[in-house]
């Protein structure tokens, strides 16, 4: 099966899942305040695209959002894709930091964000602080595994040709580990976005993940809804321009 089908199937899946919305919320007449319609929701869209949330526009909310994530992401890759090519280099290094990544990856963010909160502050640091936590451990364990597992062939004939240890890590070891980066690196904005809404639980007047939150006071649905369905289109676009990065700079991926 060609591309073009599997994107068809991919067409096909998108309007099933409106059309079963459509039945659960028409059809059998559930409540708007628990489950809202298509309408509800697309007319809640057009509502907050004209007139904003809570006296900001709906693209501030977007923005200050994404300001946030991006400053988390950028920390996460700066800090933890060397620190993770190391640790997957040296095993020494990668004995003392194991234990703190371990620690750290399987804690729900709630459960420290209250910690961070009165060590930094309600202002934007702290949740930045939250979603850099949440995006380094991914970028940290991709690539650990990209070094661990290099073929130990390259090694050998770069050994062959006479090249020095640094060579072997930056000519070898860390071109045949981009695959993982890159893995690590879009699992990490997954993560990071994921724990958006927590990251805006606290002290926050902005962003997308404050608005679903404050239209829960109110009973809003439609607006939760709509906050949710931006939160999943601007992630995907996300991960779509790591993809294409991807594929633009790891050209021979698959042609092994």
């Amino acid at each position: 099966m060609n591309k073009k089908n599997y994107r068809y199937l991919s067409v096909i899946t998108a309007i099933s899942v409106l059309v079963v919305w459509f039945v659960i919320t028409e059809v059998l007449s559930i409540s708007t305040l628990i489950f809202p319609s298509p309408k509800s929701v697309l007319i809640a869209f057009g509502e907050v695209l004209k007139t904003g949330y809570k006296n900001y526009s709906i693209w501030r909310h977007i923005l200050d959002s994404l300001k946030r994530i991006f400053e988390a992401f950028f920390w996460a890759t700066i800090i933890f894709v060397p620190l993770g090519l190391l640790c997957g280099y040296r095993p020494r290094l990668r004995a003392i930091m194991e234990p703190i990544i371990t620690f750290i990856r399987p804690l729900p963010p709630l459960a420290y964000y209250s910690v961070i909160v009165l060590w930094m502050g309600i202002g934007d640091e702290s949740k930045v602080m939250l979603l850099f936590i949440a995006a380094a451990p991914p970028i940290y364990v991709s690539c650990v595994d990209g070094i661990s597992k290099v073929n130990v062939d390259y090694i050998n004939a770069a050994k062959t040709l006479g090249a020095n240890k640094f060579q072997i890590f930056w000519k070898v070891m860390f071109w045949a580990a981009l695959p993982d980066i890159f893995t690590g690196l879009r699992n990490s904005i997954a993560g990071a976005y994921g724990t958006l809404v927590a990251a805006e639980m606290v002290a926050a007047m902005s962003g997308i993940g404050w608005m679903a939150l404050d239209a829960s006071k109110y009973l809003r649905s439609d607006i939760i809804f709509v906050a949710i369905i931006i939160m999943g289109i601007t992630g995907l676009l996300l991960d779509s321009v790591l993809k294409l990065i991807d594929k633009k700079v790891i050209f021979w991926k698959g042609k092994e």
